[in-house]
């Protein structure tokens, strides 16, 4: 049985991830943030039997020896620990660089002292900043357009370099915006749809014109899996996209219509990034990902709006979520 690591495990990808692989039939290590109150964040929330089949580790990803614990005896790791919000990286961006980038180092370090087979490291779309060109290939120009990108455009090259300097099998996974049940509050998807659900009449939003490519969770957990499974990623980055955009405007509206809602939408000057810092579009390629693996698109973004809120609407999970408040 193939034993891997998934780091960031409690998050909103990596649960998915997790649950997936478990079902896979894969023996699975969940590496989650150690707090006091002894959660192992969104993988509470699984089903008895998938929980019951994780190992799970506690522990903090910008600690070296922590990680290398956690990183004993497994064949692969999907690292996806990570700190997200770009609001919130305005003004730590201290916390950014140290979870992102060590925490990144941290698992390098591992790895090459470890021999892990594979590593695969998460970044992000905001690593390309506004489109100079669309689609998106991988060979876009990187653009720290906020601390957040930054740090994860520094933690991308870093993993580039130990594999140049150490042979070290490290695959860079670049998915888009994806969206789906569990998503922090924080993105604009369960923004909407957790204020539709609550019954308000004014919809509050920042900016409605940027445009995002927006991936469904499960399209992106298929990518991580198949980009494991491929030898031909190793050494290179690869974006999971649909290829496909929509901007921020019409996606509130389509919202609105899946819900049978009708609102008035206020742009509030606090959800505004700076003007220089707003990523204005994003629009990937997927031909690089589909050219090294077998991975296709099997959710349309209706339909996974339509299962992302269904999910909303459970009362136990919308009672989660502090939708009266703004959450950088």
């Amino acid at each position: 049985m193939i034993k891997v690591l998934v780091t960031g495990a409690d998050g909103f990808i990596g649960s998915h991830l997790v649950e997936r692989l478990v079902e896979l039939g894969y023996s699975v290590r969940a590496f989650v943030y150690y707090n006091s109150f002894n959660s192992w964040g969104w993988i509470d929330s699984l089903p008895k039997e998938i929980k019951n089949d994780i190992e799970i580790f506690t522990g903090d990803i910008r600690d070296p020896n922590g990680v290398y614990e956690s990183m004993k005896n497994v064949d692969a790791v999907f690292h996806l620990a990570a700190l997200i919000g770009i609001p919130f990286s305005y003004h730590s961006p201290d916390s950014y660089v140290d979870t992102n980038i060590k925490g990144t180092l941290n698992v390098l370090q591992a790895a090459k002292k470890l021999d892990t087979k594979k590593v695969l490291v998460t970044s992000t779309s905001e690593v390309y900043g506004t489109a100079k060109f669309v689609p998106i290939t991988e060979e876009h120009p990187f653009q720290g357009q906020s601390p957040y990108s930054a740090t994860k455009i520094g933690a991308d090259r870093i993993a580039e370099a130990f594999y140049r300097s150490f042979n070290l099998p490290v695959t860079i996974v670049r998915p888009f915006n994806t969206f789906g049940p569990r998503q922090s509050a924080r993105a604009v998807i369960p923004t909407i749809i957790t204020q539709i659900a609550n019954g308000v009449k004014s919809l509050k939003l920042g900016d409605l014109t940027p445009t995002r490519d927006l991936v469904y969770v499960k399209d992106t957990i298929e990518g991580f899996i198949e980009l494991y499974k491929s030898e031909s990623t190793i050494g290179e980055e690869i974006n999971i996209a649909t290829q496909s955009e929509i901007s921020i405007g019409a996606l509130a509206e389509m919202i609105m219509k899946l819900m049978n809602a009708e609102c008035a939408i206020i742009q509030q000057n606090e959800r505004m990034r700076p003007p220089n810092s707003e990523v204005n579009r994003l629009l990937g390629s997927n031909q690089k990902l589909k050219s090294l693996t077998n991975w296709q698109q099997r959710f349309s973004l209706k339909e996974g709006l339509q299962s992302t809120i269904e999910w909303f609407l459970d009362e136990s999970n919308l009672a989660k979520y502090k939708t009266d408040i703004y959450n950088i």
